[in-house]
């Protein structure tokens, strides 16, 4: 029986349609970049993109369902086939996945000519395109246990549905971002939360003898669950002190959660360490949350928006994409100073962002 690596290297086609991380972790990556350069002009009033998006709604849309859809699509085609055993999605299925991921981001940039309906329509197709991907390859796999990771892209999916209803409506719910937000950091917890202990104690178990990371549990469940209905609230109630109440009870459960991973050990490898520091990001966030609702005069909502975006969505995303690039291109599991410095600066730019 031919094995899943030996029909990855029988593959003849261009190598950047080899393997889903390829093209969607360098065009997740180029994306963040431009659309940053644009949006601090469009802020700034300096320029005007024939968008029917505010700046700010625009750059929230695009952090949250033009970046992190390409990050998660490059995830999960590099992990599933990992999952299954079958052969990854290469060459033109690939290139058509990213096409229609490339139509959605073009199509918000243009939507005032488009038309927004036309925009949403577009920019949709995408996280139901790669849902379907990935459920016909779980399926096929028969590795159905895996398939909860939908549960959260049809949440992501929800959520940019609901943004776009809001653009629409000329509403300011803020439903769509907090819904993204939640659903992305249930993906972190959930697939962070397995990954970030297991690479630990593959790295600490070849540093001889200590503490090493307790595997995922029960208590993993409970944090996720207790995780879970804090976001709930914070979706529906982004203001109730019962909000505040279990963001804290979150806030605990996570820290408590890391202490258990034994990141303290690993400094000596940023490439293991930059997943504690960012993961470290989520109880702050809920920390911030609950803080935010008790002492508004102290702590501004967008302190907890940018420790989750900027802090645990920038510094989770930038680790598992350097992490998998380097694993899957054979190169060694280890941090070069130029990925050091990217560690650096995403890290000192969501400390930053979130102090302003």
């Amino acid at each position: 029986m031919t094995t899943t690596a030996e029909q990855v290297r029988a593959y003849r086609g261009p190598a950047v349609l080899s393997f889903g991380f390829r093209p969607f972790f360098l065009a997740a990556a180029v994306w963040a970049a431009i659309s940053v350069a644009l949006w601090l002009p469009m802020l700034a009033g300096e320029i005007a993109l024939p968008t029917a998006f505010s700046p700010l709604d625009w750059h929230v849309h695009e952090l949250l369902y033009g970046y992190v859809p390409a990050v998660v699509a490059g995830f999960l085609l590099t992990a599933v086939p990992n999952w299954t055993g079958r052969l990854p999605v290469v060459g033109g299925r690939l290139l058509a996945l990213f096409v229609v991921w490339i139509a959605g981001r073009l199509a918000i940039l243009v939507s005032q000519w488009i038309g927004q309906r036309t925009a949403a329509i577009v920019d949709l197709a995408f996280l139901v395109a790669l849902g379907a991907v990935i459920v016909r390859e779980i399926i096929a796999g028969g590795d159905t246990r895996n398939l909860k990771v939908l549960v959260l892209v049809a949440l992501l999916l929800t959520g940019n549905a609901a943004y776009h209803v809001e653009i629409a409506l000329h509403s300011s719910g803020g439903y769509g971002t907090r819904i993204g937000i939640a659903a992305i950091l249930l993906l972190i917890m959930l697939i962070g939360g397995r990954i970030i202990p297991s690479f630990t104690r593959n790295w600490l178990a070849k540093r001889g003898p200590g503490r090493l990371p307790l595997a995922f549990g029960s208590f993993d469940v409970m944090a996720i669950a207790a995780s879970g209905i804090a976001l709930a609230s914070w979706v529906a109630w982004p203001d109730h002190a019962a909000t505040a109440l279990l963001s804290a009870c979150a806030a605990v459960v996570n820290t408590w959660r890391m202490a258990r991973w034994a990141g303290d050990r690993t400094t000596a490898e940023p490439l293991v360490a930059v997943l504690h520091v960012g993961f470290a990001f989520v109880p702050i966030g809920f920390a911030l949350v609950a803080l935010g609702i008790a002492r508004p005069d102290i702590v501004m909502p967008t302190g907890a928006l940018h420790a989750w975006t900027a802090g645990a969505i920038g510094l989770m995303t930038l680790a598992v994409m350097t992490r998998a690039s380097l694993g899957h291109t054979g190169r060694p599991l280890t941090a070069t100073r130029p990925v050091q410095l990217i560690y650096l600066l995403a890290g000192v730019a969501a400390v930053a962002r979130i102090v302003a």
